[in-house]
């Protein structure tokens, strides 16, 4: 196949767009400061995982081109979750649903306002329920939702190629 888009290619710039994705997620964090809630730190899961499948996917095409479809079909799997994970994040951002209830919801005032203080100390919690960034309107979790749901569909593409 001469294809610009062969399994090996795809499954290369698969791998190269999640390798972006969680660099801009890192740059965000540290360099930014936009520090990650609970579910923004699970929805990177599935870069870590799906990275190194799509890589051997890639290495496996030439070899192997079962073993690499198989691998592409993984990997479209793995990044499907992650789409869900983005989706269910960004419908906890919006309201439409409750998140999980350690960073989401009331925040329990302390009893007196020495423990107060002694909270301010100790525990810092980074909402799941509020936007940390917006880009074009998006938050980042949706653009999770969008980036990831791509990445499977291009895997998923590229697991049905002979």
């Amino acid at each position: 196949m001469n294809s610009l888009f062969t399994p090996r290619n795809t499954a290369l710039i698969i791998a190269l767009g999640a390798l972006a994705t969680i660099g801009g997620a890192w740059f965000i964090e540290l360099v930014l400061g936009v520090k990650p809630c609970p579910l923004c730190l699970e929805q990177r899961l599935p870069y870590y995982a799906g990275i190194p499948v799509a890589l051997a996917a890639a290495y496996a095409a030439k070899p192997a081109p079962n073993i690499a479809r198989a691998l592409l079909a993984l990997t479209a799997i793995i990044f499907l979750i992650g789409a869900g994970m983005g989706v269910y994040h960004s419908g906890v951002e919006e309201g439409l649903w409750k998140g999980p209830a350690d960073c989401t919801g009331p925040i329990p005032q302390a009893a007196a306002m020495g423990d107060f203080l002694k909270s301010l100390d100790t525990v810092r919690v980074i909402r799941c329920d509020e936007v940390a960034m917006r880009i074009f309107g998006l938050s980042l979790a949706s653009w999770n939702a969008v980036i990831a749901g791509g990445l499977a569909l291009a895997a998923g593409l590229a697991a049905r190629t002979r």
